[in-house]
């Protein structure tokens, strides 16, 4: 069964993503297109297994169906094929990958021809289709009316990204920073662009060449994987840090100098901070798992918050409301995975650009990350301590039936709940300021808790309360 997650398809390697189902995919996706009137497709890929053979099979299907189809010469970022899409007038985009997953996993990603995720109506439309050709042909053959071109989109990107940051503050800044692609899709994109645009500062990339496996951990940019960067920064000096991509560069981490992880919500802030310092004005878009802090700030700042469910595609939603409406208009746009979007580039996270935002901010303030960070709690008068644990559970677990149950808990670890939010899974807000949130994955069989207080115990309290309920409820 082909089912679509929150970003496209994803599915284990040669178990159910294999060439045949991709074509099925790719047909309904050209199906889909052809009904908006679309006439050209770009496709891309990342590093993982078979990545450039999937596309080259999308890509053909495609052609088949008599588009016109532009195929990435090498891997990319996600963010850059979004550009591509926009770049070249494409009607809608595919990027093989699957982000974050482990790399056992493939994905077929779907953007829109203004350069962002599919949004729901999108995603919907192609499951349609998908459905009602359940069974026929696919294109087999990758012969038609249509064509299958190539295309190096990493000089225009690269310029795009001179159009949205601040190269006169940035060429002033000759410090010490770190990259890590975990082996992924922005490995040498960083240091291409640092080159590109004369950046003096010592940029430090490792596990820069590619790497299907990732080195032996997901690549995702979450703690347990980022021992050797931990490592490294650890006898750094502030303001030196480390930025690490997800597997298809969408998505952005860091640690900091003494070997502390900062986590996505204090990034997130940190953007907001970075843009409002330039004098821009727009509404922040944080999804439903976001931290408090962010509501705090806004409050500070006179900004609009708008929240989503989980999910980028939902912010992509916003930006382009935000374009058809400048009243709308969208500042930054976040998620707890790291997926961050800012003001006049594309409705879509990009993880090569915030790595950048990040250092414009230290440079701008000339403090750390961790000391930014620590001024902006002072500022909201709000701590954050947050952690996320993800629960592989039962094959047999009854998820939606348990996070029905959830909603009428009163308390948690002696927290009492002041409020149920049901926009994305379970969100329970707790007194002084703290929540547990649960949510079913859409991409894995696991279970997400999400959990942020105002100290390091009570967070230990509420996040272990929350697993302990949820493993005895799946034994």
């Amino acid at each position: 069964m082909i089912k679509f997650g929150t970003d496209g398809w994803r599915d284990i390697i040669a178990q159910d993503f294999t060439y045949a189902n991709v074509r099925k995919v790719a047909h309904a996706h050209a199906l889909y297109l052809l009904e908006q009137g679309a006439k050209r497709v770009v496709v891309g890929f990342d590093t993982r297994f078979l990545g450039e053979g999937f596309a080259r099979v999308a890509a053909e299907t495609m052609a088949s169906a008599g588009f016109e189809v532009l195929l990435s010469r090498g891997y990319l970022p996600t963010p850059a094929l979004s550009f591509a899409v926009r770049h070249y007038g494409a009607g809608g985009g595919v990027m093989i990958s699957a982000s974050h997953n482990p790399p056992e996993y493939n994905g077929y990603k779907i953007k829109g021809f203004y350069g962002g995720s599919a949004t729901p109506d999108i995603v919907q439309g192609i499951e349609k289709v998908l459905e009602r050709e359940s069974g026929m042909g696919h294109g087999e053959s990758g012969i038609g009316k249509g064509q299958v071109g190539s295309f190096d989109i990493r000089k225009s990107y690269f310029e795009q990204l001179d159009s949205v940051l601040d190269l006169e503050l940035l060429r002033t800044y000759r410090g010490t920073m770190y990259f890590d692609p975990m082996g992924g899709a922005g490995a040498g994109w960083l240091e291409g662009y640092a080159k590109h645009a004369k950046l003096p500062l010592d940029l430090r990339a490792l596990h820069s060449v590619p790497h299907p496996l990732f080195y032996g951990v997901n690549p995702e940019p979450v703690p347990q994987n980022l021992a050797s960067l931990m490592a490294i920064l650890k006898t750094e000096q502030s303001p030196t840090f480390g930025a690490v991509t997800d597997g298809d560069a969408d998505r952005v981490g860091a640690v900091t100098a003494g070997g502390h992880f900062f986590n996505s919500h204090k990034i997130f802030a940190l953007l907001i901070q970075n843009m409002v310092a330039r004098g821009l004005r727009g509404r922040v878009v944080n999804t439903v798992s976001g931290s408090g802090l962010i509501a705090k700030l806004c409050d500070k700042w006179g900004l609009e918050l708008f929240t989503t469910p989980v999910g980028f595609k939902y912010i992509t939603d916003a930006f382009l409301a935000g374009e058809a409406d400048p009243e709308k208009a969208v500042l930054v746009g976040g998620e707890e995975s790291g997926g961050m979007a800012v003001m006049g580039h594309l409705p879509e996270r990009d993880g090569i650009l915030s790595s950048l935002l990040l250092l414009e901010s230290v440079v701008r303030t000339g403090k750390g990350l961790d000391e930014q960070f620590a001024e902006l709690e002072d500022l909201a008068g709000f701590k954050h301590f947050y952690d996320r644990r993800d629960l592989h559970l039962s094959s047999g677990c009854d998820k939606a039936g348990f996070l029905q149950t959830a909603q009428s808990w009163t308390e948690l670890a002696g927290f009492e709940v002041t409020g149920v939010v049901t926009v994305d899974g379970v969100k329970l807000t707790l007194e002084n300021g703290a929540f547990a949130m649960l949510r079913a994955s859409g991409t894995e069989p696991l279970l997400r808790i999400y959990v942020e207080a105002q100290s390091e115990s009570a967070l230990k309290s509420i996040l272990e309360a929350a697993v302990s309920r949820v493993l005895e409820a799946d034994s």
